[in-house]
C-alpha cells in the first residue's frame, strides 16, 4: 500500500474559512497531514500567505493549499472560495466555518446595530458556509460540515450575552442544518472550544499570571491551543465520525464542570471604571448626564 492511499483523506479537499486565523490554521493543518487539500478564506492576503508558507512543510500525499482573499459574510467571496476548493479534485467534501468571535460588552453598552453585528459574524458567516457547499457536498454523495460554536452557549456568562446568543444560535444551525441536509448524505456538527489561545483572547493569554488565573476555572488546569480544537474539528470532519451527525462536542477541558468567571477588572480595563459603575448601577452609560 502506497503511503499516499494509507492516508485517510487521500484525494479530499477542503474549505476551511477563516484560515488564516490560529483555529483556522490549526484545523487546516491537521487535514493537510491526512492528505486532504484545502482552500483557505480570509481577508488579508499577506496573513494567507503566512499561513500557506507555514502549512506547506505538513502537507502529504500531494495535498494542495489554496488561497482566497475574502469575507466569510459576503456570499460572492465565499462562493469563490468553493468555486477554488472544487478545481482541486471537483468537489467539497469537508468544510470548517471557524469565522467567529464576539465583544466583552455589558448589555447596556449595546444596541440594535452592535447586536446584529455579533449575530452576523457567528451566524451569517456559518450559514454562508454551508449554503454554498450543499451542492457540490450533494452531487458527489455527501460531506462533512463542522461549524465553531463555544462554551458561551450552554454556560452563559456576564457581559458576553450577545456572544452567547449567537452560539447557541450556532448551535441551533447545527442541529436544524444536520436535519435538512441528511437526505443529502452531508453530516453537520460543532466543536465548542474553552478559552483557547487565539488573535482574540490575549486577554488571558499575555502573562504567566494571566494564564493561571484563567487556568483556575478549568478541571484540567490549563486553557486550551489551537491544535486542541483542531483535534476536535478532524474527527468530526472525517470518515472516524461517519456516524456522527447533529453534534456539539465540547473541547473545553472540562469547562462546563464550573461556573462561567465574572471579569470585571477586565470589564474595567476595555470600558473604564466610571462606565463600569454606571452598568453595574443599573444606569445606561451611553446617555449624556446633564
Amino acid at each position: 500500500m502506497s503511503t499516499e492511499s494509507a492516508l485517510p483523506l487521500a484525494g479530499m479537499s477542503a474549505l476551511v474559512t477563516g484560515g488564516s486565523g490560529s483555529i483556522g490554521a490549526a484545523c487546516a493543518a491537521k487535514l493537510l497531514q491526512d492528505g486532504c487539500s484545502v482552500t483557505l478564506l480570509a481577508r488579508r492576503r499577506d496573513a494567507l500567505e503566512r499561513t500557506r508558507d507555514r502549512l506547506m512543510p505538513v502537507a502529504r500525499g500531494g495535498a494542495q493549499i489554496r488561497l482566497v482573499e475574502g469575507d466569510a459574510l459576503k456570499r460572492s467571496d465565499v462562493q469563490a472560495a468553493v468555486a477554488a476548493t472544487i478545481e482541486i479534485n471537483g468537489t467539497v467534501n469537508i468544510c470548517v466555518a471557524t469565522v467567529g468571535g464576539g465583544s466583552f460588552k455589558p448589555l447596556l453598552m449595546q444596541d440594535e446595530d452592535s447586536v446584529m453585528d455579533e449575530l452576523a459574524y457567528n451566524i451569517k458567516s456559518a450559514f454562508l458556509a454551508i449554503r454554498h457547499c450543499i451542492a457540490p457536498m450533494a452531487a458527489n454523495g455527501g460531506g462533512s460540515i463542522v461549524l465553531i460554536s463555544s462554551e458561551a452557549a450552554r454556560m452563559p456568562a456576564d457581559w458576553v450575552s450577545i456572544y452567547s446568543t449567537a452560539k447557541a444560535g450556532v448551535d441551533g444551525l447545527v442541529r436544524a442544518s444536520a436535519s435538512e441536509l441528511s437526505r443529502y448524505k452531508i453530516r453537520v456538527n460543532g466543536v465548542r472550544p474553552g478559552l483557547t489561545r487565539a488573535e482574540t483572547t490575549q486577554f488571558a493569554f499575555h502573562s504567566e499570571e494571566s494564564i493561571q488565573n484563567a487556568a483556575a476555572k478549568y478541571p484540567l488546569a490549563r486553557l486550551g491551543e489551537p491544535e486542541d480544537i483542531a483535534a476536535g474539528v478532524r474527527y468530526l470532519a472525517g470518515p472516524e465520525s461517519s456516524w456522527v451527525t447533529a453534534q456539539c462536542i465540547s473541547v473545553d477541558g472540562g469547562g462546563e464542570l464550573r461556573s462561567p468567571a465574572n471579569r470585571i477588572d477586565l470589564l474595567k480595563q476595555l470600558h473604564g471604571e466610571e462606565t463600569i459603575a454606571q452598568v453595574l448601577a443599573g444606569q445606561d452609560p451611553t446617555v449624556a448626564k446633564n
